[in-house]
């Protein structure tokens, strides 16, 4: 049975309308989004254990679970990041069992959005666009540019005017048009919708999206192949627009479809974002039904910085049935924490990943993650693209003279104010 015939088309998150596989985000009938449904029973005999292993180690070595036609025709070795044993700073949080799955050196632009970007763009090219774009706060400018570079096609990348200059010059350097647009990331959406549909263009994060948002279950297949083909009790993410959560824990009950985990997923998503801008855990913490769009973010995590989240309604909703929760942290906080897991496990994220392991301290400090139970940190991003956050926080450098003695006294001083 061909690949392309285990996703059988699209279907309304909200009414349950069925369309076909086409690049369209939005239901005609109420707007709902859209998302990629698959036949698992057709796939159950397709798949198993022993293949997936056989395969090299990328995202596509589950791509019956993905929505292409066939082989990827861009971004082939994306995927494969590590799952880490992290014991130190385990330690430093007060809990058992660790796990930090790193995407902050995903390939080939150091986040999660590869995942995303590399499905999106195989779709685009099979939808025949010649010329892809998106909206971004950086971390997907980065990829689609590099990514369409790779495949050939046209990008046009939209971002807010304020973004980082490290994610703005890792987007131009592979000769993307970038266009800076004075607003917040919402209005720089509004705006995309309206190149998208004019233009007849693929842009991965609107008449894209449902094929391109697939691609974020390839980090919740690997976290549960990483475990010995099992489930984490606690799994803590990041949300911008709050996709990648909802798409972990799709990505475990897909599992258990399929009979490649044995055991339903009883995982609890816990949802992380800056207090500057935190639609979503406000929404769970108010125990409102429906978020509360923020007009003007104000934090220095500019990658979770979308004020009004596509599915927003959609997250909050599975972090309270999974028996989870959600907490937002300040920018100190978040400068903390990224010291912190570069400190006890050498692993520099961006921003968000700051946010991911604040939230996750202040969610075991209230009891709501127990000390006991293993525990997943989601890392997206690479602190390199996001070098301000912590530059005034680090020690500058010692300047000597070359020679000995001269570093003996930086020595003894450094040794004298550690016993002090």
């Amino acid at each position: 049975m061909p690949v392309s015939d285990f996703a059988t088309g699209l279907k309304c998150k909200v009414c349950g309308k069925l369309y076909p596989k086409q690049p369209i985000n939005f239901c005609t009938d109420d707007f709902g989004p859209l998302e990629v449904v698959y036949d698992y029973a057709a796939i159950k005999p397709h798949l198993s254990r022993e293949k997936i292993e056989r395969r090299p180690r990328t995202m596509w070595r589950y791509r019956e679970l993905l929505p292409i036609d066939g082989e990827p025709t861009v971004g082939p070795q994306v995927g494969g990041t590590p799952l880490i044993r992290a014991d130190r700073l385990a330690d430093a949080l007060g809990v058992e069992r660790l796990w930090i799955k790193n995407d902050a050196v995903n390939f080939p632009t150091l986040s999660f959005k590869d995942r995303v970007v590399s499905v999106a763009l195989s779709k685009a090219r099979e939808f025949g666009f010649r010329t892809v774009g998106c909206a971004s706060t950086g971390n997907l400018a980065n990829s689609v540019a590099a990514n369409a570079a790779q495949a050939g096609l046209e990008a046009y990348i939209f971002v807010p005017s304020d973004l980082e200059n490290a994610k703005i010059l890792g987007t131009s350097v592979y000769g993307a048009k970038v266009v800076g647009v004075t607003g917040t990331y919402d209005e720089v959406n509004r705006l995309c919708t309206q190149v998208a549909f004019k233009y007849n263009w693929g842009f991965v994060n609107i008449n894209l999206r449902p094929f391109y948002a697939e691609g974020s279950k390839s980090f919740g297949y690997e976290i549960a192949e990483d475990l010995g083909w099992r489930f984490p009790k606690h799994v803590v993410c990041p949300m911008a627009g709050g996709s990648l959560i909802g798409k972990i824990h799709k990505a475990f009950e897909e599992l258990h479809a399929v009979g490649l985990v044995a055991e339903r997923p009883q995982t609890r998503m816990y949802g992380a974002q800056a207090t500057g801008c935190n639609p979503i855990t406000d929404c769970v913490k108010s125990g409102r039904e429906r978020h509360k769009p923020v007009r003007k973010p104000n934090t220095i995590c500019k990658s979770l910085a979308i004020g009004d989240p596509a599915d927003g309604y959609f997250s909050a909703q599975l972090i309270k049935n999974s028996g989870g929760w959600a907490e937002d942290v300040s920018d100190e906080e978040i400068t903390e924490a990224m010291l912190l897991l570069s400190r006890t496990e050498g692993v520099f994220a961006e921003t968000a990943g700051g946010v991911t392991v604040a939230v996750a301290r202040k969610l075991i400090e209230q009891g709501r993650i127990p000390r006991d139970e293993e525990i997943v940190l989601c890392i997206t991003g690479n602190g390199l693209k996001t070098q301000e956050a912590v530059a005034g926080a680090v020690e500058r450098p010692a300047t000597i003279k070359p020679s000995l003695e001269a570093f003996d006294a930086v020595h003894t001083g450094a040794a004298e104010a550690v016993l002090a």
